[in-house]
């Protein structure tokens, strides 16, 4: 097993080095090895619950490998990135790593854990159950090329404007998503973590509004590091008041509209594989599956 270094807070060259570990994995991938909602709490200090894992080379080596946990409101979450030169059939650096996390898991008062992993492979089915979790949510990616040739946008949307918007918003995606266990429970600060990242767009964060009050809306968000660029429908968010009215399709389709008016021939979205009603709507708009991520789960007893 390789020793396992916790980190509780990350100074400038821990970030710098985790980076460069996850650029190694994109590039070995093709897809982001870290996900946002992690990318941000490792770059802006974490969230209560917030630890990092390394492991080395023996004697203070580059780093094979990298693990970062957080608390969300009634759930732990993990995610695992391994060197691409050190992937074992025996997925040794990803057990250590996730041994460690379960274990400060447990030191912090234990809980149920999700485990997410994108694209999973053998060897994480391997790791997961040597750990003692078993499989949850299948996520699905989708995919469809653009422009939208058969469908236009069919509701009025306008901008969102940063300083004004945020509140209403929230509201209302926190009104959408109470029971989700990354979307919901949003606050000021989420928010506004996402406005300060390079590929926030304000053009492209549509809102749809009715009666004075906002309805929904369709925050799009372009991936530039990808080859070619892909364009992401990021969160669809419709008010329960306004549920029933198709404002979700329609928000999709201008969203795609948008995104294909700044120059994005390839369009994505995520989407819960068991999530029938959602698969199927983004079936009919031409959406394909790309691959499956997937959560692992167990639930962990604190520390005696």
């Amino acid at each position: 097993m390789h020793p396992v270094e916790v980190k509780r807070r990350m100074g400038e060259s821990d970030i710098a080095e985790v980076s460069q570990l996850l650029q190694h994995a994109l590039v070995a991938d093709g897809h982001y090895p870290l996900g946002e909602h992690k990318w941000l709490d490792l770059v802006h200090g974490g969230r209560k619950g917030f630890a990092g894992f390394v492991a080395r080379e023996p004697s203070h080596g580059p780093l094979v490998g990298y693990a970062q946990l957080s608390r969300g409101h009634d759930t732990w979450g993990v995610e695992v990135v391994i060197r691409p030169d050190h992937r074992g059939p025996d997925a040794e650096v990803g057990i250590s790593l996730l041994s460690a996390a379960l274990r400060e898991v447990a030191h912090q008062g234990g809980g149920h854990v999700h485990l997410w992993v994108p694209k999973p492979t053998p060897q994480t089915d391997a790791m997961a159950d040597t750990c003692g979790l078993r499989r949850g949510r299948d996520l699905y990616q989708m995919r469809r090329p653009l422009p939208v040739e058969d469908d236009h946008p069919r509701v009025a949307t306008r901008p969102f404007e940063p300083g004004i918007d945020e509140a209403a918003w929230l509201e209302v995606n926190n009104r959408a998503f109470a029971s989700h266990p990354e979307q919901g429970g949003w606050n000021l600060d989420t928010i506004l973590e996402r406005e300060s990242e390079a590929w926030f767009d304000p053009d492209g964060f549509l809102l749809h509004e009715r009666d004075g009050r906002l309805a929904a809306s369709c925050w799009t968000k372009i991936h530039h590091d990808t080859e070619p660029p892909l364009g992401e429908i990021y969160v669809i968010s419709v008010d329960p008041d306004f549920q029933g009215l198709g404002l979700g399709r329609d928000l999709v389709v201008a969203g795609l509209d948008s995104l294909s008016s700044r120059g994005i021939t390839t369009a994505m979205l995520y989407v819960d594989a068991d999530n029938a009603p959602a698969v199927g709507l983004y079936r009919k708009l031409g959406f394909e599956v790309d691959h499956t991520d997937r959560a692992y789960v167990t639930d962990v007893p604190p520390t005696s």
